[in-house]
Order: C-alpha cells, then structure tokens, then sequence
C-alpha cells in the first residue's frame, strides 16, 4: 500500500483546510498510509477525489468510473426494472473507449444517462442523491477523457443513487460500504 509524507498530504490537501487537515487520524503517524486514509472519519466522495486526482493514471481513472458506475446498476434496476439508460450509457462509455463508437455517439448516450438521473434524482432527497453523484463524478471526471465520457459514467451511477436513497436509509448506507469497498480493493489491485 502507497505511503506518503505530512509534507505531500499538505500539499495536495484539496480543499481541507490545514486545521482540518491536521485534526484527521491519518495525520497522526508519518509516513501516512494508503490504508490510514480510506480506513479514517473524512467522507467517502473526499476518498475518491485523493485517490483519483492524486494518485490514478488516466487509464485507472477509466476503470474506477466505469466500476463505480457498475456498482450502481443493480440498485437504479431494483427501482426502475424497465429503464435501461444507465446500462446503456455504461455501454456506451465502454465502446468509447474501446473505439466503437464516436464521440457525438457518447455524448448522446451521456444525454440519455442525464434524463434518467433527473427522473430519479425528482424522486429522491436532493442532497443525498447530489452527494453520491459527486462520488461517481469525482472518478469519472478525474479520467481526463472527453466531458462526454465524465458525464455519461457519472450521471449513470448517479441515478442508480438517487433510486438508492429512495429504497431507505439502510439501502443507502449498504451502498456507501460497498463503493468503499470497492476503492479499498481497487487501491490494492492498482497501487
């Protein structure tokens, strides 16, 4: 596992403030670990942003959005058994990648992931639902590919969320352990 120094914590300290900063439990050993860090209190969407604005490639970045994004279908089909955008536009990001498709064919599909986030988004409580479109977000838009691609991965996992948090509290938290989950083995896997 990765280990870094006070000193680069400090510097890439997003927007923490260096009290903030200094009162998480990871800064209480140095060097500070990988592991300290995913394992602390500070939330889960901050985890995803050290982890893929600091420390992934462009290629990893890829995969974390299109994992995260993954993740969320199973919860967006429980809700929404008919609707498919989001597992299209996952496709769609996929084909992308692998040159299949053309850019206007991904920004189209990232139109159709958008309608589906908003549909479920209008179903849901707006600050939750916002909050873990951020995670997916945070991921997506790190991979430094087209908007397009940021916004389809992102806008997919986001939907399934909403839906997430209209299932209940429980749902939810469940969903939270398990995009932890899966950052912690990608970071073992990748890092």
């Amino acid at each position: 596992m990765k280990t870094f120094t006070q000193k680069f914590m400090l510097e890439n300290k997003g927007c923490y403030s260096t009290k903030q900063l200094n009162d998480c439990s990871f800064m209480e050993a140095e060097p500070v670990t990988l592991e300290s860090i995913l394992d602390s209190e500070i939330n889960l969407k901050d985890k995803y942003w050290f982890v893929c604005k600091k420390l992934l490639t462009k290629e990893q970045n890829q995969k974390i959005a299109i994992g995260v994004a993954e993740i969320t279908l199973e919860i967006f089909e429980n809700k929404y058994p008919e609707d498919k955008r989001p597992r299209k536009t996952i496709q769609a990001v996929k084909d992308y990648l692998a040159g299949k498709i053309t850019l206007a064919e991904l920004r189209e599909a990232r139109y159709t992931a958008a309608d589906a986030y908003a549909d479920a988004y209008a179903a849901a409580y707006a600050a939750t639902a916002a909050a873990a479109y951020a995670y997916a977000y945070a991921a997506a838009y790190a991979a430094g590919a087209a908007y397009a691609y940021a916004d389809a991965a992102a806008y997919a996992a986001g939907a399934a969320y909403a839906a997430a948090y209209a299932a209940g509290a429980a749902y939810e938290n469940k969903f939270q352990n398990t995009l932890l989950n899966y950052l912690k083995d990608f970071c073992d896997k990748n890092l």
